[in-house]
């Protein structure tokens, strides 16, 4: 068979703007394609919940790819450890109880892939911009926009989705949360009602900080993973990844209390 490559881009074209229009509303919205966000919408999406994932880069995963400065292992806790379990990953335990290790590529890749089969749909090389709140003040969906625009500095305007809830799952970064406390100053869920901002390393008091912070940080928008720190002041963690996948997990369950 002779392979035209019209027939290729045409393919291509079709199919990606099929899944697009069929995902311009949702009843979740993940932002960030790492742990936490992709843990979030496998179970989302496993309860049957419509899930999209945007994330900025290319590829999803996050800083696990790296695991510690390119040691691409990862150490995670017991709990946490039941959760890559349920997903698959092979653990290892180390010397010292109560904690295993995994491949990171290992994790990244079969994490991603458990999420795409439960139903999640990601779009990468995508980015939030802003948001969509109600007549009430509620976030009911996203501003997206090519990130390639973003990079160079182009003035293209952006599109919108529907969605009834948003997880801001981008790290540290917190894009979505800068956007709501730019624009509504003192009116985050936090002590101070603004980010509250990210605190030196202490890998014990972050993990259990990470679930603890993981909530509804405006009405409609949630945080998870280091997000969730960021935003309410708990300090970074280093490459232990258990506190994201729990988070991940915990913002799931909330979300799903609800729809």
């Amino acid at each position: 068979m002779r392979l035209d490559e019209l027939v290729i881009t045409r393919a291509i074209i079709d199919r990606y703007f099929n899944k697009l229009t069929d995902n311009l509303d949702v009843d979740v919205a993940v932002v960030g394609g790492g742990p936490s966000g992709l843990v979030a919408a496998y179970k989302l999406a496993k309860a049957g919940k419509r899930v999209v994932i945007y994330e900025r880069r290319l590829s999803v995963g996050g800083g696990m790819w790296g695991g510690g400065m390119l040691f691409n292992e990862i150490v995670v806790q017991e709990e946490a450890r039941k959760i890559l379990d349920e997903l698959d990953v092979r653990t290892v335990p180390y010397e010292t109880a109560g904690y295993y290790t995994a491949d990171s590529v290992e994790a990244v890749s079969t994490i991603t892939s458990k999420a795409v089969k439960a139903g999640a749909v990601v779009f990468n090389g995508i980015s939030v911009e802003d948001v969509v709140v109600h007549e009430d003040g509620r976030i009911q969906g996203l501003v997206i926009n090519w990130t390639a625009v973003e990079m160079a500095g182009l003035h293209v305007d952006p599109l919108s989705i529907h969605c009834r809830y948003v997880i801001d799952a981008t790290g540290h970064d917190t894009e979505v949360v800068k956007v709501v406390a730019r624009k509504t100053p003192g009116k985050l869920l936090t002590p101070t009602g603004n980010i509250e901002g990210e605190k030196f390393m202490s890998p014990d008091r972050a993990e259990k900080l990470t679930i603890e912070n993981t909530r509804e940080v405006f009405p409609g928008l949630y945080v998870a993973g280091m997000a969730a720190n960021a935003t309410f002041g708990g300090p970074r963690m280093g490459p232990i990844f258990g506190g994201m996948l729990l988070s991940g997990a915990k913002v799931a369950e909330e979300i799903l209390s609800k729809l």
